[in-house]
């Protein structure tokens, strides 16, 4: 039986990084006594793949991981038992029983939607609102993606699937994250792994059309969601599944 677990990662925890990650869920299913499933050969594992690695600094609404179990008493359980031994900052909010034609959540990959802010007194002075259209209406968008092999030209334009900004009334801080209000983008990207676009990516690609650099360390990111592709629409990974 597998399970997907989606799970929320914020707080000083968004400056552990992915195997950090999967070193400490190791421990904790261990430490919740789930019933995990773990390989065969002269090195056992508990059986288990993430959903697309979160950047170091990011904060995280979406996260997934699946196990293989070979038995719960239910999802809800599963789900408690993790939050007892967790830490502040990792928190599961769902669990579902995977169909057996399910993919794996790495595999399932095809896009992910992000909330980016930028801090206070790091906004840029061009008026992103005023230069969005005309960024988006381009045919293409030319970055220079450093790869082992070297740096190459790509085309972000097809991955970037939307791109809306919220101007909210109010300009006060941000409580959560310490992030101005008055600039709020909300994107659905590429993260496949053929593709895979990054929110700073996108920011900085629009910003130096108009001769600005953006500023070190400016933006806040939260990843909302990752989603898989099936029948050409978008479908968010925690869709699949039953909770029993």
């Amino acid at each position: 039986m597998r399970l997907r677990i989606k799970f929320r990662k914020y707080g000083p925890v968004r400056y552990t990084g992915h195997l950090d990650v999967m070193r400490f869920f190791q421990k904790a299913i261990r430490r919740a006594r789930i019933d995990v499933a773990y390989s065969n050969g002269f090195s056992p594992h508990q059986i288990m793949a993430f959903a697309a690695p979160l950047g170091v600094g990011l904060t995280s609404n979406g996260e997934y991981m699946d196990i293989e179990v070979r038995s719960i008493t239910s999802c809800q359980d599963v789900m408690e038992r993790l939050n007892a031994v967790s830490v502040p900052g990792i928190e599961a909010i769902s669990v579902k029983v995977l169909p057996d034609n399910a993919g794996n959540a790495m595999a399932s990959v095809a896009a992910a939607a992000y909330t980016v802010r930028f801090r206070e007194g790091r906004e840029p002075v061009t008026d992103i609102a005023a230069v969005l259209p005309a960024f988006l209406d381009r045919k293409e968008i030319l970055i220079t993606k450093e790869t082992k092999k070297g740096s190459r030209e790509v085309d972000i334009r097809p991955g970037i699937y939307r791109l809306t900004m919220e101007c909210p009334s109010s300009m006060e801080e941000n409580p959560e994250t310490g992030g101005s209000r008055s600039i709020t983008l909300h994107m659905c990207v590429d993260a496949s792994s053929g593709g895979n676009i990054k929110p700073v990516q996108i920011i900085e690609a629009l910003l130096a059309e108009y001769g600005e650099q953006l500023q070190e360390n400016a933006l806040i990111v939260t990843r909302e969601e990752v989603y898989m592709e099936e029948e050409r629409r978008l479908v968010a990974l925690d869709e699949i599944g039953i909770v029993c």
